[in-house]
């Protein structure tokens, strides 16, 4: 059930209506009931997977929290115990030996079985293609015909999340599985995210008593109307000419690539944003607080910022869930040790922040998909993240010679220069082959064919005029609302206190706009989101 399509707004609509008359303490089953609806609308048997990942972490989460209990009330009755000293002592080691080594079993149990299972849905026929290519014709291995479940890459994370956070007693274990289920399952978060803690969503209020309020529901409305704004009347409209240069790499090289990387990184924006705009605003209409997931990543100066501003919930999800741990692994404290030793205390130190970033990066590529292309533009990252790292203090002596060229103007440069490398690193999601990228790469500097935006060769790529003068016109209001809210604050708060003739026009006249010139394929459908296929 797309979130553009007429279903999905009935559905919403629906929900909250009964969701309001319902009584406050039978609202979040309410939720479960629809969530749980709108996910078989996926097919049916996903319903399995998303049961047997939060049915497992549910178990392993409350059988953590009683590992923690026992541990608590031994060492209470050790401590009470009439024994010598030294026989107490031992029992309390002995004791702690085999609580940890009994939570390890359970942590690394549940972890590992629901990493199996998205690896296996996910990654089993990338495996097999690698395999084939190393043993060559006649000898290959035939591959599975496995369907997706919907949005298993974002709820094994939050699910995985949830259960370390237990374990590091950040919050408590759910004892209700129907609201963990919940938790995992609610149906804006479950197909693009962003990924959420449990205790974002308890104080967010998934699981409160929510009286209707008029605010909510038109704040929600309204975040939902600018979210499909951006997916319909921009990206949808960017995506035909998109998905005409993908098609044909013999025909389309040189400035027809440059133009694919500024066109598809614009696309990637309107389109993420606009998902993730739609899955805050449902939720605000149920009076539900959801953490943003982006803040204006293009206004960004370094690569380094930009993650901080891009798909924030999946950056600390890494940061929390996998950087951390690796970084205080005993094999990276002992790399550590002997970097020090080898390579003196300064450099020594670095190198292992280095090599758990790589494992981040490496595993960051995977996520986002099971080919080759998104492992390398997640090692790309990596690589720049880290040469930038090393060259800080090169840039802290240039500013300090140079105090002039820390102005607007070179604040500007280092927006366009981080926007183009973003531009260049996107392309690695449109096509596959690194052979094939790196040749359509070097085409842009090697094939002299920039006549083309301006004697309409890029009018052939399925875009009229017409459609680049509005997507153009939308581009700029979306940069204005940029700029004002990186600047000023909410521009929903600021159309929300002028006069009420004012509020209407604006938000009429955006209806409007997307409903008559948004970009729908056959029957008034519009596309899939780029990030459903992560």
């Amino acid at each position: 059930m797309l979130f553009t399509s007429y279903s999905f707004i009935g559905f919403v609509l629906l929900l909250a209506l009964v969701y309001y008359l319902a009584p406050g303490r039978h609202q979040w089953k309410l939720l479960l009931l629809g969530s749980l609806l709108f996910y078989a609308f996926s097919g049916p048997w996903n319903l399995l997977y998303i049961l047997t990942t939060s049915l497992t972490v549910w178990g392993g989460a409350l059988a953590v929290e009683k590992n923690y209990a026992d541990k608590k009330a031994r060492l209470k009755e050790l401590k009470k115990a009439d024994l010598p000293p030294d026989q107490k002592k031992a029992k309390t080691a002995a004791f702690k030996k085999k609580q940890a080594a009994d939570l390890k079993r359970i942590m690394v149990l549940t972890i590992v079985f629901n990493l199996l299972i998205l690896a296996v849905v996910k990654y089993t026929n990338f495996l097999i293609s690698n395999i084939n290519g190393v043993l060559g014709e006649g000898r290959q291995l035939s591959l599975l015909s496995i369907a997706l479940p919907m949005g298993i890459s974002f709820y094994t994370l939050q699910a995985i999340g949830y259960l370390v956070d237990v374990h590091r007693e950040v919050i408590p274990a759910e004892k209700n599985y129907f609201k963990f289920l919940l938790f995992i399952s609610f149906f804006p978060l479950v197909i693009q995210g962003p990924i959420c803690r449990f205790g974002e969503v308890t104080e967010g209020r998934l699981f409160a008593e929510n009286r209707f309020s008029w605010k909510n529901v038109s704040f929600g409305l309204e975040r939902i109307l600018w979210g499909f704004f951006k997916k319909l009347v921009i990206a949808d409209r960017i995506s035909a000419a998109v998905n005409t240069v993908i098609g044909d790499t013999s025909t389309y090289r040189g400035a027809y690539i440059l133009f694919l990387m500024l066109m598809y990184t614009i696309e990637l924006y309107a389109d993420f944003t606009g998902g993730i705009d739609i899955t805050i605003g449902v939720a605000e209409m149920l009076g539900i607080t959801l953490p943003e997931n982006f803040k204006r990543p293009y206004f960004s100066q370094s690569l380094k910022e930009y993650w901080r501003r891009w798909h924030i919930s999946m950056c600390e999800w890494f940061r929390n869930y996998l950087f951390y741990p690796v970084s205080t692994s005993k094999p990276i404290r002992e790399l550590t040790k002997f970097s020090k030793a080898r390579l003196g205390k300064d450099l020594g130190r670095r190198i292992p922040v280095y090599v758990s970033s790589f494992v981040v990066w490496f595993a960051t590529g995977v996520w986002h998909g099971a080919s080759w292309n998104f492992i390398v533009w997640g090692l790309l990252n990596w690589a720049v993240l880290m040469i930038s790292e090393e060259l800080e203090p090169l840039y802290a002596g240039f500013h300090k010679r140079f105090p002039g060229a820390s102005g607007p103007a070179y604040s500007v440069f280092c927006m366009i220069r981080t926007f183009l490398l973003v531009c260049f690193m996107n392309l690695f999601d449109c096509y596959a082959k690194i052979g094939e990228i790196i040749s359509l790469l070097g085409s842009v500097f090697t094939v002299h064919n920039y006549g083309a935006f301006f004697s309409g060769g890029v009018m052939e790529l399925g875009m009229s005029g017409t459609d680049y003068v509005v997507t153009g016109l939308g581009i700029l209001v979306l940069l204005a609302v940029s700029i004002y809210e990186e600047r000023k604050g909410s521009v929903r708060e600021m159309i929300a206190e002028r006069p009420y003739i004012v509020r209407t026009l604006v938000w009429t006249g955006l209806f409007v706009t997307v409903l008559l010139i948004g970009a729908y394929g056959a029957g008034y459908d519009a596309s899939q989101f780029i990030y459903n296929r992560f």
